[in-house]
C-alpha cells in the first residue's frame, strides 16, 4: 500500500492528523509550458543559460522520489513511464500520478496566445496505456505504470463551453470507470473576463465545482479536489460542505519562499488536506530542502516564517546565491494571503 492510501482512509475515517497531510510535487509542466517547464538549471551562483533537458528532468524527480517525503508525483504520461522503465518507483511508497488531460488553458508555449481563449477540453493520455501497456487489456491485468491521474475543469461561466467542459467530464469518468482508473478533480479559476464580482468568484469556484459532482455517486467520485486558495472565507466553506470530500490546494505561481509555505500553512488551517506544488518546487534554489520543510510545516513543527530562515541556512551552508536575500524572501506577497485589513 502507498502511503498516499495510508493517509486517504485515515482523512477519510475521521482521524485526521497533521502528519496526514498530503504533498504532491506537481512535474507535469511538460503538458503545458513543455520545454521550459523543466526549470533554469542554475549554477550555486544564481547564473543559468539554459532550461534541463527532459534527461536532466526526469534525474530531478528521480531525486525527490528517492528522498521519499512528498506522497504523490504528478508528471506527464510519457514521464512516468520513462521513470517506470528507469525503476524510480520500485519498491517506493511515492505514488505516481499523470495529469490525465491537458485543457487549452494550460496550452502557455513561447509566443502561443490560447490562454487568452476560454479553456477548451482536450485529452492526451490513454488510460489503458498508462495502466498496463496494453490498449485492451485483459480483466485483472498487472498496472505497469499506475492507476491514478488528475483531471482538470475551468469554468469561465459561458453556456457552451462548460457544458462541452462538462461533457467532456462525463466522458473521461465513463473511460475511467472501464479501466479501473482512479483520479483527482482540479477546478481551476475562471481563465478569462467571465463577468463575475471579484468577491463573489471564489463562490461561484466552489458552486460549480460540488455542482458538477451533485449527480456522480460514490464509485466515480475524485479521491480528492485541488483548487486555488481563494481565501480563508472560501477554503472553510467547501471543506465544510461536505466532509466526504478532501479538498487540496494548487501551488500557482512561484512567488517568495515565503509564499510557498505560508500558502500550505493557511491552506491547512482551512481545511485542506493536500498541497500540490509545483513551480513552487521545480524553481526554487533547492528543491529538496523547500519540500523537507513543506513538511515540517504541514506536520506543524516549524512556522512559515521559521522554514524560510531554516532555508536560507541551507542555501549558505551549500554556497548556493538565493534569488532574493531573507528579508526580502520572507515577505507574504500574494495577496490571498494577506490579512484583509491590509490588501
Amino acid at each position: 500500500m502507498y502511503r498516499l492510501d495510508r493517509k486517504l482512509a485515515r482523512i477519510r475515517a475521521g482521524q485526521y492528523t497533521r502528519s496526514d497531510f498530503i504533498i504532491a510535487d506537481a512535474k507535469d509542466g511538460d503538458m503545458g509550458p513543455s520545454i521550459t517547464s523543466c526549470g533554469p538549471k542554475r549554477e550555486k551562483d544564481g547564473s543559468w543559460s539554459r532550461h534541463y533537458t527532459r534527461s536532466e528532468f526526469l534525474e530531478n524527480i528521480r531525486a525527490v522520489v528517492e528522498q521519499d517525503i512528498v506522497d504523490i508525483m504528478l508528471t506527464s504520461a510519457s514521464n512516468m513511464e520513462a521513470l517506470t522503465k528507469m525503476g524510480v518507483y520500485r519498491d517506493s511508497a511515492v505514488k505516481p500520478a499523470i495529469r490525465a488531460n491537458d485543457t487549452t488553458d494550460i496550452w502557455v508555449c513561447r509566443g502561443a496566445t490560447y490562454v487568452k481563449e476560454a479553456s477548451r477540453p482536450f485529452r492526451t493520455a490513454s488510460l489503458a496505456r498508462v495502466m498496463t501497456g496494453s490498449i485492451d487489456p485483459a480483466p485483472g491485468a498487472p498496472i505497469t505504470g499506475t492507476d491514478l491521474g488528475l483531471y482538470s475543469i475551468t469554468f469561465n461561466n459561458d453556456l457552451d463551453r462548460d457544458y462541452e467542459a462538462l461533457e467532456a467530464f462525463r466522458a473521461f469518468r465513463e473511460d475511467a470507470a472501464r479501466n479501473g482508473f482512479k483520479y483527482f478533480l482540479e477546478v481551476f479559476n475562471p481563465n478569462v473576463a467571465c463577468g463575475i464580482d471579484p468577491e463573489v468568484l471564489p463562490h461561484y469556484v466552489n458552486d460549480v465545482m460540488m455542482r458538477c459532482l451533485a449527480g456522480v455517486t460514490r464509485e466515480d467520485r475524485p479521491q480528492f479536489l485541488k483548487i486555488a486558495f481563494n481565501g480563508a472565507r472560501a477554503m472553510e466553506e467547501l471543506a465544510s460542505y461536505d466532509p466526504s470530500v478532501i479538498v487540496g490546494v494548487l501551488g500557482g505561481g512561484a512567488g517568495t519562499t515565503r509564499d510557498c509555505f505560508e500558502l500550505l500553512h493557511q491552506a491547512e488551517r482551512f481545511g485542506a488536506r493536500v498541497a500540490l506544488f509545483g513551480r513552487k518546487i521545480n524553481l526554487a534554489e533547492d528543491p529538496l530542502s523547500i519540500v523537507r520543510l513543506l513538511r515540517e510545516v504541514a506536520s506543524g513543527t516549524v512556522s512559515p516564517s521559521e522554514a524560510v530562515k531554516g532555508y536560507h541556512a541551507g542555501l549558505a551552508k551549500e554556497g548556493i546565491t538565493p534569488l532574493r536575500d531573507l528579508a526580502a524572501d520572507n515577505v507574504v506577497t500574494e495577496a490571498v494571503l494577506k490579512p484583509e485589513e491590509s490588501r
